[in-house]
């Protein structure tokens, strides 16, 4: 299937990180992903998309977040891509603190589930400002 490479170039917005989400979904349909992997899919790129907004542009509303997505015939490829200055990094285990009354405020678990729902995952610095994400599926 000859599919065309997609980008999206979306404002630093929460929210709009849904169009990232149904546009992969919609993407990985029709190349004939399962279910289940389109979900995962969508969880990846949602996290990827509210990591950009949040941390990589840290709210700034004249950043941009854009989405490129593409087939090279194993696999989807999917990048995130920030321009701010929000400090790339790891989070070793997700952060849960327990000092809310009766709730849990949980925070870090982008990047851990980014990396257990896609198959390959990497974190780079944009030759420009920000920050890449990307992520590969493979539809086998």
């Amino acid at each position: 299937m000859n599919i065309e490479e997609i980008t999206l170039i979306l404002p630093n917005k929460i929210g709009i990180e849904r169009v990232a989400r149904e546009c992969s979904s919609s993407y990985a349909k029709i190349l004939g992903f399962e279910a289940s992997k389109i979900e995962d899919i969508k969880t990846a790129v949602t996290e990827a998309c509210l990591n950009a907004i949040e941390h990589g542009n840290r709210g700034d509303i004249k950043a941009k977040v854009s989405v490129n997505m593409g087939f090279d015939g194993r696999g989807l490829i999917i990048s995130v891509r920030d321009e701010g200055k929000g400090i790339l990094h790891k989070v070793k285990k997700p952060n849960i603190d327990y000092k809310i009354k009766g709730l849990e405020k949980i925070r870090g678990f982008g990047i851990f589930l980014i990396e257990n729902l896609m198959d390959k995952v990497s974190f780079e610095k944009s030759d420009e400002n920000g920050h890449i994400v990307k992520m590969v599926k493979y539809l086998e």
